[in-house]
């Protein structure tokens, strides 16, 4: 594939193969963003785990102190009192059974994130196999299965992420814009190096976090550091 003029000459504004700290690499990141829309930066960590093996598995999720710099739109599926209390905490979709219908007979998507209480997981299993490969299925490691609907609604729009290992050993994650600037974009990150630090299996082995990249949505990936925080 050919790359563009702008992609090529983003790449002569820094050394490829040096691995960067994360600040500097962020700076980086920002001043390359040629796009006329406000890229996405996000990070990718190659983790020293299998994926095959389920005591290798990371999963989980973090408010970002800075957010994602995205409208995030809810969909919750919860009764009576627990309805109520997500309308009240500002979800754009509050339902049951007449969602499920939607999303299966319309393929209705006009939302980004799904938050469930417990008892209403029989009802969404229906829906496993569309929204499983999306990654939208609700799940108690992310905060998204929880009888605090209200309180998962709010952290949803304030920029909570979720992470997790896919089948190639990679974690990818958005930590905001360009127009967030690197300080915002640093504390945003190592909020979420910091989770996924925390996370780590009982059963991993050698290195952790083999190797990280930074980028923007349209631009090249910067090397990054991961290890001033592993120490210890």
């Amino acid at each position: 594939m050919t790359k563009g003029k702008k992609y090529v000459d983003s790449l002569k504004a820094f050394e490829k193969s040096k691995i960067y700290e994360s600040e500097e690499a962020l700076g980086i990141v920002c001043d390359i963003a040629k796009a006329k829309f406000d890229e996405t930066v996000e990070v990718h960590f190659r983790m020293g785990l299998d994926s095959r093996h389920a005591d290798q598995q990371v999963r989980g999720a973090v408010v970002l102190p800075n957010g994602t710099g995205k409208t995030v739109r809810t969909l919750v599926f919860a009764k009576g009192d627990k309805a109520t209390a997500a309308e009240e905490a500002g979800s754009d979709y509050v339902g049951a059974e007449d969602y499920v219908q939607k999303i299966q007979k319309e393929n209705w998507f006009e939302f980004d994130v799904i938050i469930a209480t417990p008892d209403m997981m029989g009802v969404i299993g229906r829906l496993g196999k569309i929204l499983g490969p999306k990654g939208l299925m609700p799940n108690p490691k992310a905060g998204t299965v929880t009888q605090d609907v209200a309180k998962a609604v709010q952290e949803a729009k304030a920029g909570k992420i979720e992470y997790r290992l896919d089948k190639t050993n990679i974690i990818h994650c958005p930590i905001g814009k360009v127009s967030f600037g690197k300080e915002k974009l640093k504390e945003n990150f190592n909020t979420l190096l910091g989770a996924i630090i925390k996370a780590k299996p009982a059963a991993a082995k050698g290195q952790y976090i083999k190797s990280c990249v930074i980028a923007s949505t349209m631009g090249p990936g910067v090397k990054v550091n991961p290890s001033a925080r592993l120490e210890g």
